[in-house]
């Protein structure tokens, strides 16, 4: 519907106008401005939630069978996981960075996606299945949050080299990368599982070495490397931060790369 566009369209301005608060308050340190970024974000978030509810009351199914609802829902995730992790480790340079991400991840979707990729279709055979809900919301909401464990590594990092921060400061960003990371990969986990079982159901087979489960593989298989290090190496600081900070580019290979690559059987996500 033209309704869900629109709103859509506004959350982007919300969020354009929310990361140059972000910046403002980070330049001038603003303390005052606080409030009025928590308020925009949440305004962001509700709007971008909004308008995926209205395509699913009019569509009769969850809104992530495409790119532009997959973009919506990601960045629903991301908006709703900074929002706690900023509560937590209590640092304005995170805003800094995840809300401007949010605006381009949104902007993309809107302005940039053709027409013909907004749009609302009828479901290909294949995602006629419950397990649309499960599987996909399940991959998109653990990218969102192990985007967020991984961007936590990259700050650590660069505030650990750039010696910016306090060593308090950096021991919450080393924390809750950790923490964060920790809960995205069991969804990881299961969003694969349910994927393998749905590929089964459509398919006839578990697994077919599709360019998307390649790359679901690798990501798994970056942020195990992360976990193990951390849990039975016990890694911890700017070591293990490096392998978070790469963890972020194989993760969005994954989700957005892949779609500019080449062909598979996830062809309803590709870009032409």
């Amino acid at each position: 519907t033209m309704l869900d566009l629109q709103v859509a369209t506004l959350a982007t301005y919300t969020l354009l106008c929310n990361s140059v608060a972000y910046w403002i308050q980070f330049l001038s340190k603003l303390s005052n401005l606080a409030k009025f970024n928590r308020f925009l974000t949440i305004c962001s978030g509700f709007l971008l939630a909004s308008s995926l509810s209205l395509r699913w009351y009019t569509e009769g199914y969850f809104p992530l069978s495409n790119l532009y609802e997959s973009l919506l829902f990601l960045s629903v995730c991301l908006v709703s996981g900074y929002l706690i992790i900023e509560k937590n480790v209590k640092s304005k340079i995170i805003g800094v960075l995840v809300s401007p991400l949010c605006f381009f991840i949104v902007a993309f979707a809107t302005f940039i996606l053709p027409n013909d990729m907004q749009k609302s279709l009828p479901l290909v055979p294949s995602l006629q299945s419950d397990w649309l809900m499960m599987h996909v919301s399940m991959m998109m909401l653990s990218y969102a949050v192990l985007m967020l464990g991984s961007l936590l590594c990259i700050f650590y990092y660069a505030i650990s080299k750039l010696q910016l921060g306090q060593q308090n400061l950096l021991n919450n960003f080393d924390i809750w990368s950790y923490r964060t990371i920790g809960l995205g990969f069991p969804f990881l986990t299961i969003g694969i599982i349910a994927g393998a079982v749905w590929a089964n159901e459509a398919w006839g087979t578990y697994w077919s070495w599709d360019p998307k489960e390649t790359w679901a593989l690798i990501t798994w298989l970056s942020f195990a490397t992360y976990l193990h290090a951390r849990i039975v190496k016990g890694w911890e600081g700017e070591k293990v931060a490096v392998i978070g900070s790469i963890s972020f580019v194989i993760v969005w290979v994954c989700y957005l790369g892949v779609n500019f690559l080449g062909k598979g059987l996830h062809s309803y996500g590709w870009v032409s």
